[in-house]
């Protein structure tokens, strides 16, 4: 895999400190680091991304809508927001906008650039406890019947959503359905195709916003 990563940080000293040790990655293909949110979406536009590292807090586009804008125009990129705090509303808020996880901007170098890999495959860029902490700040909506928001699911797969919902992994999932960990990735792909999510985050929000599963259920 050869990724092409857009760093977005108004902080200079930090996204080319980031820049420089990305850019050492042989996985990464190449590295850019722009200011502000313009910036990055007139990048993406006139040249592509996959990976977007995304500061949240910037004057004028801030990072949630400039998330935003950039999925609109490149649906298959995906976006990592950076934050100098842990998840709050504002990581949510660009979550829901699109971004598939958030780091705090004291990650160390490896972990930044598996998580750029990692995203890059599919996968989402949170631990497994942040994903449950996510469902503190979903609005669930009214509760609905399984058949009007799960329906294009086959009975496995909805198991395998509401299990995604409560932020349990792949290893958790196959002990709790009784299924390998290749049987559950294969359910998970499908699941995020036939819904149209992008990652597992999303199942967590889309099945609280639907009221498919309730905090605390």
């Amino acid at each position: 895999m050869s990724v092409r990563v857009l760093i977005v940080d108004d902080q200079e000293l930090f996204r080319d400190a980031i820049a420089l040790t990305l850019g050492r990655d042989p996985r990464i293909a190449s590295v850019v680091a722009v200011p502000g949110g313009a910036e990055a979406i007139e990048h993406v536009r006139a040249h592509g991304v996959d990976v977007v590292l995304m500061d949240i807090r910037m004057p004028a586009i801030d990072g949630i809508a400039a998330t935003r804008e950039v999925l609109r125009m490149r649906p298959g990129a995906r976006v990592i927001v950076l934050t100098t705090f842990d998840l709050d509303e504002y990581v949510y808020e660009a979550i829901r906008a699109g971004a598939s996880g958030f780091l705090t901007k004291d990650v160390s170098p490896a972990e930044l650039a598996d998580a750029v890999i990692a995203v890059a495959a599919g996968n989402s860029a949170m631990s497994e406890s942040a994903t449950r902490a996510l469902l503190g700040f979903v609005r669930g909506g009214t509760p609905i019947a399984a058949s009007e928001a799960l329906d294009v699911l086959s009975a496995r797969e909805q198991d395998v959503a509401r299990a995604l919902a409560t932020g349990a992994s792949n290893e958790q999932i196959a002990q709790r359905l009784f299924l390998s960990e290749n049987t559950v990735k294969t359910h998970v792909k499908a699941v995020l195709a036939k819904l149209g999510l992008p990652d597992r985050v999303h199942v967590v929000i889309w099945a609280y916003e639907n009221g498919v599963l309730r905090p605390g259920a």
